[in-house]
């Protein structure tokens, strides 16, 4: 399966849309400035203890104190509290010298662990979703491209998708043979045939990333970062990156160069795939994202020869109607284009929950059939589909009413996109400016650029029906302009802008503001 990754570096944010043979499957948007991701390590300060909740609400940092459940709390909690305590009086301890404490009751209560103003180390488990803060956990873990690093634990699992017990049994006696005392280890799923020098390198590289972070406790006021997750960017690449990739994108150069070195760490063989694409060509708009983003998006979601998907967003759980649209005429009878209808809608319901990262409760509406056969089948197609769904999930079968439930974990906040527009013409009125004036206020602005800003080298980014107005002919208005004012000019076509739509960039790609 093709797989390329598409990255568009913009001044406030990064966006990162991950195409399978050419069709986007999942969008990650990270503003620049994000803070509180998933993964990152904090030390708190316990605000308030909510016995009723058997919750406690802790000051991280964010504008809203984070929640941290009971069930959240690490059943090595006392070590990790034992840890700190050391840390801050002696700065700096190795794991493996603490002696660990007794694990917490399962079915303890909060008040018996946890007391207001006490210090404690929590990971963010959940991004903050609207108006809540981060959910938190105190089971620490550091995740890297084979294996996930536990501290303060004996355990080693193996991930499930890892089907062969041999391959299993062989990965969990390698990791045993090598793990250092007092920390635990998840063997992640593209460890599958890797060779035990690979594990112990990156291994020893986990516990000093994690040790070093607590060095410093004594010399921080909390609330304080302590560990940071890796950018969204290298997390996402050491997630999902496997051998079916063949291009990476980006269209900033810094990102680039770190891309690659981030890839000659975790596969070297991957390294030459990074494509360095210039911030002067559009780059979403070049491979086709911005056309799937506004048609994959919206409330309506075409599929297959006219079938289609209504989705719904409610506060308990999202609904999505599969309708056969004209459909219904084709097919030899009613049962078998229900079921034709159905599995590719199952297919495409997959896509839009990685797309759109929908969590919690999804209910799906499949159009009835009247065979059990044919609803297995579209129970076994919504599993296949799935599979590759990095997020957890249940699904269950459908019911009598052809309704089928699935639950999604969710970490970050849903993607949402509007995709219905003010007309940018006639900003919502029914009228619009004569065509024939666009030109000349180009022109204008174009003037104004030169003598008020003294910009020598311009780029005018326009739809392509003004930009093949403006270069027609073998004296061209451009080329009129560039002799007129002295200018470097070039004209950029870009199929997302309206037709009337237009910007000026400096030669660093940064518009040019006409103030």
């Amino acid at each position: 399966m093709n797989t390329e990754l598409v990255i568009d570096v913009r001044s406030d944010e990064i966006i990162i849309a991950l195409l399978r043979e050419k069709k986007l499957v999942e969008l990650t948007k990270e503003k620049t400035s994000v803070q509180f991701a998933v993964g990152d390590i904090y030390l708190g300060k316990v605000k308030k203890i909510m016995p009723g909740l058997n919750a406690a609400f802790v000051n991280v940092g964010y504008e809203k104190d984070a929640f941290l459940h009971y069930l959240d709390l690490s059943p090595q909690f006392h070590s990790l509290d034992s840890y700190i305590k050391q840390c801050i009086a002696r700065k700096g301890l190795p794991v493996a010298k603490l002696k660990l404490e007794p694990e917490i009751n399962k079915v303890g209560k909060i008040s018996d662990i946890l007391t207001t103003g006490q210090w404690v180390a929590v990971q963010v488990a959940k991004e903050p979703i609207s108006t809540k803060g981060p959910r938190l956990t105190s089971e620490l873990s550091i995740a890297g491209r084979n294996l996930v690093l536990i501290p303060f634990s004996e355990k080693v699992s193996v991930s499930q998708k890892i089907k062969s017990p041999e391959e299993r049994k062989r990965l969990k006696r390698l990791i045993e043979s090598i793990r250092p005392k007092n920390y635990g280890v998840i063997v992640r799923t593209v460890a599958e045939g890797k060779k035990v020098a690979q594990f112990d390198s990156e291994l020893k590289e986990l516990v000093e990333r994690f040790e070093t972070a607590f060095k410093h406790l004594r010399e921080i006021e909390p609330p304080k970062l302590i560990l940071g997750e890796i950018d969204r960017t290298s997390a996402f690449l050491r997630d999902i990156l496997n051998p079916s990739f063949e291009h990476i994108y980006v269209n900033d150069i810094g990102l680039c160069k770190e891309i690659r070195h981030f890839l000659s760490s975790i596969a070297p063989e991957k390294e030459n795939i990074v494509k360095y694409v210039s911030p002067e060509i559009p780059i979403l708009d070049h491979f086709g994202v911005d056309k799937q983003i506004k048609s994959s998006l919206g409330k309506n979601v075409s599929f297959k020869n006219g079938a289609y998907l209504i989705i719904e967003h409610t506060e308990a759980f999202h609904v999505i109607d599969v309708n056969s649209g004209n459909r219904a005429k084709l097919g030899d009878n009613q049962e078998s284009n229900a079921l034709e209808v159905n599995l590719a809608a199952a297919e495409e319901v997959a896509r839009q929950l990685q797309l759109r990262d929908m969590g919690g409760i999804i209910v799906i509406d499949f159009i009835d059939m009247q065979q059990a056969e044919n609803r297995q089948k579209v129970f076994d197609k919504m599993k296949e589909c799935m599979e590759i769904d990095r997020a957890k999930h249940t699904i269950l079968p459908l019911s009598k009413f052809g309704l089928m439930q699935i639950t999604r974990q969710r970490v970050r906040p849903e993607m949402s996109v509007d995709t219905m527009e003010v007309c940018p013409v006639c900003r919502g009125s029914g009228k619009s400016e004569a065509a024939i004036l666009v030109i000349d206020k180009i022109e204008n602005q174009l003037e104004h650029l030169i003598s008020e800003k003294k910009c020598k080298e311009i780029v005018l980014k326009v739809h392509p029906f003004v930009g093949a107005y403006l270069k027609r002919g073998w004296i061209s208005l451009r080329t009129k302009w560039m002799f007129r004012y002295r200018v470097a000019l070039r004209i950029v076509d870009v199929s997302s802008y309206y037709i009337y739509e237009y910007h000026f960039f400096n030669r660093f790609n940064r518009e040019i503001e006409d103030k």
